[in-house]
């Protein structure tokens, strides 16, 4: 028969590793929009550890020693790739993990800052080449990244196998109808007003997708800086073109795109969430619900 002292033992560990006592799999995604899809595939069987968290800016973040403990106790990690987290390696190697690390942008075609400059007639940035990997913001490649992410789960937890397919392919889905929708939306725009300016260039696989032009003074990271020369050229753009809306980013800091709107005639259209969602309560608290506060913003401003 257990004795008290044995129960209050075991009691304190239920406790400590409430994930191991659950028998759910404790999985870190490295920013909010893949831990929600992480949560999507892995329902009740994960237990998900987010590292930059809502309106956090992954581009400059910098890892805390609680984000080296979670990534040691992990059974799996979750990353973007495509050189989205400089920070990453750095912090697997720290924490001396080492278990399956799931690319979740595996199979994407990556867009290359030259693509993004050549089919937007980006002007504001200065010789910045490199990597787009803000590959989310196409619902194909959301999809693309269910289905990576459900077979890494599934590769760690085997038993839980059944339980990812299925519950990928209700994901599936609802993101089927969200990419109908989206492009429902922007067909409904005049051609003449599918150009915006956002804070930086995070919307190239949108716009490719989409068929809608956006230019940022700031190139693929917020930590790069906009030269005059480029702000000076895309005020001049913004002007000859006509672009009617700037859009401010919830990770960017305002200021730039509110100099650019004071110097022409285009308005600030509104918020887009384009590399961290909302807090839960907000309007973007989930990866289908951001899509769909962007594309309602968007077609808001530009439809007038």
């Amino acid at each position: 028969m257990p004795t008290r002292r044995f129960l209050l033992f075991a009691a304190t560990l239920l406790t400590a590793f409430p994930a191991f006592a659950q028998g759910t799999v404790p999985v870190v995604a490295s920013f909010s929009i893949l831990g929600d899809l992480v949560q999507e595939v892995g329902g009740d069987r994960v237990t998900v550890t987010t590292l930059v968290g809502p309106d956090g800016d992954a581009h400059v973040y910098q890892p805390t020693p609680q984000d080296a403990k979670a990534v040691a106790g992990a059974h799996v990690v979750v990353v973007n790739g495509l050189t989205f987290e400089g920070w990453m390696d750095r912090l697997i190697q720290s924490a001396e993990y080492k278990g399956p690390v799931v690319v979740a942008s595996a199979g994407v075609a990556a867009r290359t800052f030259d693509d993004d400059a050549a089919s937007s007639g980006q002007s504001g940035t200065d010789n910045e080449h490199g990597t787009d990997p803000h590959a989310w913001q196409n619902v194909a490649n959301a999809k693309l990244y269910v289905a990576n992410i459900e077979a890494g789960l599934s590769a760690a937890d085997p038993d839980g196998a059944e339980v990812y397919r299925a519950n990928a392919a209700a994901y599936e889905a609802k993101l089927d109808t969200l990419e109908a929708d989206v492009k429902a939306a922007v067909a409904s725009l005049p051609e003449n007003r599918r150009e915006i300016v956002t804070s930086h260039d995070a919307f190239g696989y949108f716009g490719a997708a989409y068929g809608m032009v956006f230019k940022a003074p700031e190139g693929l990271s917020t930590d790069s800086e906009a030269s005059a020369a480029g702000v000076a050229a895309l005020i001049t753009q913004i002007r000859t073109d006509h672009i009617p809306a700037v859009f401010i980013e919830n990770i960017s800091d305002p200021r730039l795109l509110e100099q650019i709107v004071s110097e022409t005639d285009a308005k600030v259209g509104g918020t887009l969430y384009s590399d961290a969602l909302s807090p839960a309560a907000g309007p973007a608290g989930t990866y289908i619900a951001m899509m769909r506060n962007n594309i309602a913003e968007l077609t808001a401003a530009l439809g007038r």
